[in-house]
């Protein structure tokens, strides 16, 4: 029952964790600004957001090693929006954990940025989801050891 109880928590859980901080470029960036950010930040992707913060795209780690084997060097001036994901997959921050990582693993991917009334609102990566259900299962088994303890 507990273990359910803890799937069933929201990506809000997540984001009051770690924070809403999102790093976002704009689309009219080009890939190698794009790479120099995910580097210089030790990120996986960024979400690429129009001025009004709704998502228009977002360009992981995987979409610039494509787009320099496509290319080669040049990709480096190649513009955003010719190499970015465009149809994004998002999730609210009321969305469970369990659809979080039921969508992250059947889209074979790593980043969900989060939307509210058509804003970005925050970014969860596969990385928060595996640190957050760490630190759940850990206060599972301290409370059980304290239960044990106490009968």
């Amino acid at each position: 029952l507990e273990f359910r109880r803890v799937l069933f928590r929201s990506v809000k859980a997540i984001l009051a964790a770690k924070g809403s901080d999102v790093v976002t470029i704009d689309p009219n960036s080009n890939v190698g600004a794009a790479a120099k950010i995910l580097a210089d930040r030790r990120i996986g992707a960024l979400v690429v957001t129009g001025p009004d913060k709704r998502v228009v795209g977002i360009i992981s780690e995987r979409d610039v090693v494509r787009a320099f084997a496509e290319r080669g060097a040049s990709a480096s001036n190649a513009p955003l929006t010719e190499v970015m994901t465009r149809k994004v997959v998002t999730c609210a921050p009321a969305d469970t954990i369990s659809s979080l990582m039921e969508r992250m693993t059947t889209g074979k991917f790593r980043h969900l940025p989060v939307v509210e009334q058509g804003r970005l609102a925050g970014v969860v990566s596969i990385g928060d989801v595996v640190k957050y259900r760490l630190h759940e299962m850990e206060s599972e088994q301290a409370a059980l050891r304290d239960y044990i303890q106490t009968a």
